[in-house]
């Protein structure tokens, strides 16, 4: 698992790495990308150029339609893109991949891959390289979360645990990196500092448009001090309940929340969040938690809300129209704070590193992101009805800049 920033030369030493290990041993390897159109101007010419730069281009043959290195030991490389899944299990004898940009793929292709690992002598190798990533990747929660190894990790840059080889590279690991590209990646902390933490330092974060940028975690019990001192001789503050409905791949998603429209701060303060539960079995959960207060809930399923307030449930349909995901963020992002407990892991996990989704362009679209954050329309519908005045000098989105 090889995670570096840019220019780091994590991608050239797995190339190289690939090259001896074909020329010692007689292998067939796969080289693989989300889309093989890709491969050509990436991988495949990165591997060509090593073979050239080593002399070496008498001992292998070279092909384009479709992609393939053979070598005179009878050793292959071959490349597939996993936008074409089906071509990877006909193939026979696999004893090493390599996923250029693996964050890139599924997690199911991922687990494809490694099940057509197989051969009856040879050790199998299985080589991810990435950039990292936002940590709602199932790179990050696959190799890292839950272990305990994140700063040891960067700190250390290597690591061995259990069959898993860890390496962390940035370009001041590369030898032959120019001063220049250095300097333009230190002088991303000027202007971009998640894409300076992804690049730069070679560590986990979101490195696109950020959606809340005003979002932070603190201590669960600092946030009720804060929201109770907000509340004692006003009454600007509005506690509410929002929830989005998920079964499958999508969660239930319950979020606790209070808005000091006058302050413009928003607390987030609880959280239920459960995915393959039936509506009796949801209703049975919350039904323990003793909520009082009403939940604002996703319009698109009256027969849901129907079911929840005949078992003793309060709910109403939050408004939605065309346009609503859009007017609802920009509410959003007229708060000056978004505070959550850190009680509320999952609303967390998912808004901390939130991005817009980007364009062919390279373009931000306003109202799609890296994620389905369910939480985030669990607050949307729990702030139903709530006005939050706009700031003068206060844009709730400047497309200048990456954040």
């Amino acid at each position: 698992m090889l995670v570096g920033g840019y220019g780091s030369s994590k991608s050239y030493h797995t190339a190289l790495k690939l090259i001896m290990k074909l020329f010692m041993e007689k292998r067939t390897a796969v080289v693989v990308r989300n889309v093989y159109a890709t491969l050509k101007d990436s991988c495949y010419s990165l591997l060509v150029e090593i073979i050239e730069d080593m002399g070496l281009s008498e001992y292998v043959d070279l092909k384009k339609a479709p992609l393939e290195i053979s070598f005179n030991n009878g050793s292959k490389i071959l490349f597939k893109g996993m936008d074409n899944p089906e071509k990877i299990k006909s193939i026979n004898n696999i004893t090493l991949v390599w996923v250029e940009e693996c964050a890139e793929v599924s997690y199911d292709s991922f687990k494809e891959l490694l099940g057509r690992l197989r051969h009856p002598k040879l050790p199998l190798y299985f080589l991810l390289t990435t950039n990292p990533v936002d940590k709602n990747n199932w790179v990050f929660s696959h190799f890292f979360e839950g272990k305990d190894i994140e700063e040891r990790f960067y700190e250390l840059s290597e690591l061995s645990i259990g069959d898993v080889y860890y390496n962390h590279s940035t370009a001041s690991d590369n030898s032959f990196i120019t001063s220049d590209y250095i300097r333009q990646l230190n002088e991303l902390l000027e202007y971009d500092e998640d894409l300076y933490r992804v690049a730069r330092l070679g560590r986990f974060g979101s490195s696109g448009f950020r959606v809340l940028p005003q979002f932070e975690v603190m201590a669960h019990e600092k946030v009720i001090r804060m929201m109770t001192a907000a509340s004692n001789g006003r009454d600007g503050i509005i506690h509410r309940i929002g929830m989005d409905f998920g079964f499958e791949t999508s969660f239930n998603a319950v979020v606790w929340m209070a808005a000091d429209v006058k302050e413009k701060i928003l607390y987030l303060y609880g959280e239920y969040y459960k995915n393959r539960m039936t509506d009796d079995e949801t209703a049975d959960e919350l039904l323990k938690l003793n909520i009082s207060d009403v939940i604002y809930a996703d319009s698109a399923e009256p027969k849901t809300i129907a079911y929840f307030n005949k078992r003793g449930i309060k709910m109403v349909a939050a408004k939605k129209f065309s346009g609503s995901r859009l007017a609802n963020l920009k509410k959003l992002k007229r708060f000056k704070r978004i505070i959550c407990s850190d009680s509320c892991a999952n609303t967390a996990k998912e808004l901390s590193g939130l991005s817009y989704a980007e364009d062919i362009n390279g373009g931000f679209i306003p109202d799609k992101f890296n994620i389905d954050p369910h939480t985030l329309s669990a607050i949307w519908y729990g702030l139903d009805g709530i006005e939050v005045a706009d700031v003068k000098g206060f844009k709730s989105f400047s497309g200048k800049g990456r954040r």
